[in-house]
């Protein structure tokens, strides 16, 4: 996709980026390889990005921000919560293969408590938790919509590993599809998902 004419040549350079490391895995790319595979020199990361623990930094960033801005247009799309949550699921097990790896690689990063991904550990639980909840406090009270936002949450995340690991995306959706059935069932009053 061609940049806008008031993009960053750094947001330019950084959408490629996360472009190969989803085609290619984070694991120990260095610099100069990285540099190769998306067409710019070692210099130009460094300048743009000054170390390679910051320039993972700035992939976490902006995948998380791509998907979160996903999530939460699913969530203006519908005024069922649940139905939403069904979507995004499609949308994130679309791109399992792709971008999965890379999330939990990168999440890993941030278990070490490694430097450049500590705001990962927010990102990943605070970003997601509060569009979930947001949804589901539509339909019952501000406690039950955090409890079945972290539920919600974890599970999709659960199924993601799972269909990324197999490549079984029909079992995943089904589990999912089940999953679904017992949050409807768990809200109260319970949602019709009839229109």
């Amino acid at each position: 996709m061609p940049a806008g004419p008031t993009e960053h040549p750094r947001e330019v350079l950084l959408g490629r980026i996360v472009e190969w490391f989803a085609d290619n895995g984070v694991l120990d790319t260095s610099m100069r390889t990285l540099a190769a595979g998306v067409g710019t020199s070692n210099r130009m990361l460094n300048y743009h990005f000054g170390s390679r623990d910051r320039l993972l930094s700035a992939v976490i960033e902006r995948v998380c921000e791509a998907e979160r801005d996903a999530l939460d247009q699913f969530l203006r799309d519908t005024s069922d919560p649940v139905d939403a949550g069904t979507r995004y699921w499609s949308h994130v097990a679309e791109t399992a293969s792709a971008f999965a790896p890379l999330f939990y690689e990168l999440s890993v990063h941030a278990m070490y408590g490694k430097e450049y991904a500590e705001g990962l550990r927010d990102i990943l639980t605070d970003a997601w938790l509060a569009g979930f909840t947001q949804g589901f406090a539509r339909l019952t009270d501000s406690a039950h919509a955090e409890r079945l936002a972290r539920l919600s949450l974890a599970v999709g995340r659960g199924v993601l590993f799972e269909v990324a690991l197999t490549g079984d995306r029909a079992a995943a959706d089904t589990a999912i599809e089940e999953f679904t059935a017992l949050i409807r069932h768990a809200l109260d009053p319970p949602l019709d998902p009839t229109p």
